[in-house]
């Protein structure tokens, strides 16, 4: 095994640099995972804009591996070996708090920057946070004592396995915390990766109706979401979407809507409401910025309808997304759509953001370069 890997470092907004990085030193109680594949999703284009906080990041918080190095007590407490196919969260919790001991690692304060300056999680810390293998844009990542990791199912590849992240989300949103389930009429409003993985989770649950917005850039991507069992889909730049929901519900509108298009301001969210029938459900996924000065309180509360954020992923549900993936009933390759060396990762992200390769959903990113 090299000294020495070469890794991409975000060190300015929109900015990468390939710099020769330490592999470091493996206690008994950490690990070390050589990168098989790192996932780009949202998350992953916004972040590569945002100016640079301090040292440079290996950005790369979708990771799928092979344990190289494993320390003794990593492989007791975690019950794996050298060379077990792992998908890892990119979670560092503390281990002691309530909301870890639920498997609700995301709401952790230390591995959630929105409330800890200096919370770590992977994708995400700068170098200078000791050892600095903190993200897949790299050909091997350090793994904490305190990591958490699942081992990927027989008979599923690395890149399906790269796919456990917002599959997980799709898992936890539409089915954990919208209630989908058997007979359920459902909306999802966005048709990228989390959208798609809205459609999976509640198709296989045993949705009766899933309908999907999205705008006319979005044709393609309504195709595959159709093709992953969506029954209705609607184009909102060339459509009236409320008066087709109501057209497709009968009148009765649905029961969960789920707001996926982060950025597009609080339209997806007064569609939710009035699309939702009396004591629906609606999840929104929106970021810090975002404001409502006229939210509809009396609208929401006349109906009865409950409103959740959505945000992140439980232990359960990426272990229900694995399980998914490993069903091999929905066709994946539809949304694993683009794969790229470590070299193209600029390249990579942009198109995950429509500014790169046209027909972008899922893109890979192998750091050993693609075969």
């Amino acid at each position: 095994m090299p000294e020495q890997v070469l890794a991409a470092l975000k060190v300015a907004a929109s900015t990468m640099e390939f710099r020769e990085m330490e592999i470091p030193e493996i206690s008994p109680d950490a690990a070390l995972l050589k990168v098989e594949v790192a996932g780009i999703c949202g998350t992953d284009v916004s972040q590569y804009r945002l100016p640079l906080r301090g040292s440079p990041i290996i950005m790369g918080h979708e990771n799928v591996g092979y344990l190289s190095r494993v320390g003794k007590l990593f492989a007791e407490r975690k019950g794996v070996k050298e060379g077990d196919l792992v998908f890892l969260e990119h979670y560092l919790p503390c281990g002691n708090c309530e909301w870890d001991h639920m498997g609700e690692y995301r709401h952790c304060t230390a591995t959630d920057w929105f409330y800890d300056p200096e919370a770590i999680r992977y994708g995400y810390t700068p170098i200078s946070t000791p050892p600095a293998l903190w993200g897949g844009f790299s050909p091997y990542l350090y793994l904490a004592p305190n990591a958490i990791i699942h081992k990927v199912p027989d008979g599923v590849t690395p890149v399906e396995a790269g796919t456990a992240t917002p599959m997980a989300n799709g898992v936890q949103w539409a089915l954990f915390e919208g209630g989908v389930g058997y007979a359920s009429v459902v909306l999802i409003q966005g048709p990228g990766q989390q959208g798609l993985s809205c459609v999976m989770a509640s198709k296989h649950a045993g949705a009766d109706r899933i309908i999907v917005t999205g705008t006319s850039k979005d044709a393609r991507r309504l195709e595959v979401c159709q093709a992953m069992g969506a029954d209705d889909v609607i184009d909102v730049d060339n459509e009236d979407a409320l008066e087709r929901i109501l057209e497709i519900t009968g009148g009765r509108g649905v029961d969960v809507s789920v707001d996926c298009t982060v950025g597009a301001g609080t339209a997806p969210t007064l569609l939710g409401i009035e699309a939702a029938k009396r004591r629906g459900a609606v999840l929104v996924v929106q970021g810090e910025d975002s404001e409502f000065p006229n939210f509809p309180i009396g609208r929401m509360t006349r109906k009865y309808i409950t409103m959740k954020s959505a945000r992140g992923h439980s232990y359960r549900a990426v272990e229900l997304g694995l399980h998914q993936i490993a069903s091999h009933r929905f066709p994946l390759e539809l949304m694993t759509t683009h794969s790229f060396g470590l070299e193209e990762i600029d390249y990579a992200i942009k198109s995950v953001s429509g500014d790169g390769a046209p027909g972008a959903i899922h893109v890979s990113v192998f750091p050993w370069g693609v075969s």
